[in-house]
């Protein structure tokens, strides 16, 4: 009796436990590879100081490590061709190529490594380092998950923008001309914008 009595006081605490402290499942983050055939990586800086100069780099290779059920990422990163910049203007891309800007002789890829990762009110905002010419700083890029879906080839696909801006000078790029009503040629802030498109990998 006193056996039985043990046995099903067990049981009752065993139960109570489930029902006060259920068993919560979290997803492994899963690997999603940046597509660069359906993504955009572009930098806007004033020119003049009367409008914008833009331009995108052509040659990169990314991946994202998330949960795309709950939107949750743990890693990001990023390396990019510096010598892939084109502004459709190829005497200016030669320059920004040289020693005044990329200097992609010696600096042939910049890189963006995440050090944080946190949901807002508006999207997530995501910090990280960034490396160029040999200098890193950190940026923030503030942005929106799109969600996932299925392609027509078993594909899952995730969609990712982001915006960002940075100050060229921190990196070392110093070149400028000055106008002659006092301004300059090309300004110091650079806008980042970001969409991009990842695929995830198969097991």
């Amino acid at each position: 009796m006193l056996k039985r009595t043990i046995q099903s006081w067990r049981v009752g605490l065993l139960l109570g436990t489930m029902v006060c402290c259920p068993l919560v499942v979290q997803a492994e983050p899963a690997r999603w590879n940046v597509d660069p055939e359906h993504s955009t990586i572009e930098f806007r800086v004033a020119h003049m100081m009367v409008s914008k100069t833009t331009g995108k780099f052509m040659d990169y290779t990314g991946f994202v490590d998330m949960d795309a059920e709950a939107g949750t990422v743990k890693a990001m990163e990023a390396t990019i061709k510096t010598g892939s910049v084109n502004t459709h203007h190829e005497k200016r891309d030669a320059h920004l190529r040289n020693v005044d800007f990329f200097d992609v002789e010696h600096y042939p890829v910049l890189t963006f490594k995440m050090k944080s990762y946190k949901k807002t009110a508006e999207g997530y905002a995501a910090v990280g380092d960034l490396t160029l010419r040999g200098v890193t700083k950190e940026i923030t890029l503030v942005g929106h998950y799109n969600g996932a879906a299925k392609d027509p080839w078993g594909n899952t696909r995730a969609g990712f923008n982001a915006e960002g801006k940075l100050n060229r000078k921190d990196f070392g790029m110093v070149w400028n001309k000055t106008l002659d009503s006092g301004g300059l040629v090309v300004g110091d802030e650079v806008q980042i914008r970001l969409d991009i498109e990842c695929i995830k990998a198969k097991p």
